[in-house]
């Protein structure tokens, strides 16, 4: 989309939504503000802000027609016809974050403005996310999640159950700290279980094994579980 279509989109969406929604109402009237005084141009040249508002369009537009339909019945009807990772985000993780309050918004909202994120780990992520769905998997993977949420990806497989995975290379050093913090995010938005998987990317099938664990985890891990693994 161009940058001047995603503002107007923006506007129309927070007018529809302050009829069905407060809630997505407030969250697109904060992102208004956050962008209104930028030009196309400068828009623009902000590839991760155009990223991420593209998303967030979509994801305004899926919730707004799930609550125009006319009675529950039809929502939930339309929420099971989702693959199970898209129906775990618009069933619970979307209408979470539109409800709770995200102490993290407003930093990495201004990461992404300033050009501190770099996105470098976007081309491993893109390996695991195909080689998951290749095998049968399916896989959301939305900025709101990475950076308020602490999940790079959520995962389904066969089992159609959902799981929140974050990847991380950091060293020993510092993988309690990153442990704590990836624990405290996940119960912060009552996201029940999740997996940490720090890996070394010296090891040739790195990849290959990020897969395994995470689909194996997928089907098997336990609520109340906040599972590490590393290799």
């Amino acid at each position: 989309m161009q940058a001047k279509d995603i503002k107007n989109r923006l506007k129309y969406l927070r007018r529809e939504a302050s009829i069905v929604d407060p809630n997505l109402a407030n969250r697109l009237d904060e992102i208004n503000r956050w962008v209104k005084d930028l030009k196309p141009g400068s828009l623009t040249a902000k590839k991760f802000v155009i990223l991420f508002l593209e998303q967030l369009i979509r994801d305004a537009e899926v919730w707004l027609r799930l609550k125009t339909l006319p009675s529950y019945e039809e929502q939930q009807t339309a929420l099971n016809a989702l693959k199970p990772s898209l129906k775990f985000w618009y069933s619970y993780l979307f209408p979470k974050w539109l409800s709770e309050s995200d102490s993290k918004f407003y930093i990495w909202r201004q990461k992404l403005m300033s050009g501190e994120f770099s996105g470098e780990d976007s081309e491993l992520i893109a390996l695991v996310v195909d080689s998951i769905q290749r095998r049968g998997g399916t896989v959301v993977k939305r900025y709101i999640a990475d950076f308020s949420m602490a999940t790079d990806i959520i995962v389904s497989s066969s089992h159609n159950t959902s799981l929140c995975v974050q990847l991380t290379s950091l060293s020993e050093d510092f993988f309690q700290d990153k442990f704590n913090n990836w624990e405290s995010t996940l119960r912060f938005w009552k996201i029940d279980k999740g997996l940490l998987l720090s890996y070394n990317p010296g090891v040739t099938d790195f990849v290959d094994r990020i897969v395994n664990v995470t689909l194996y985890n997928s089907n098997n891990l336990e609520t109340g579980i906040y599972l590490t693994f590393s290799f």
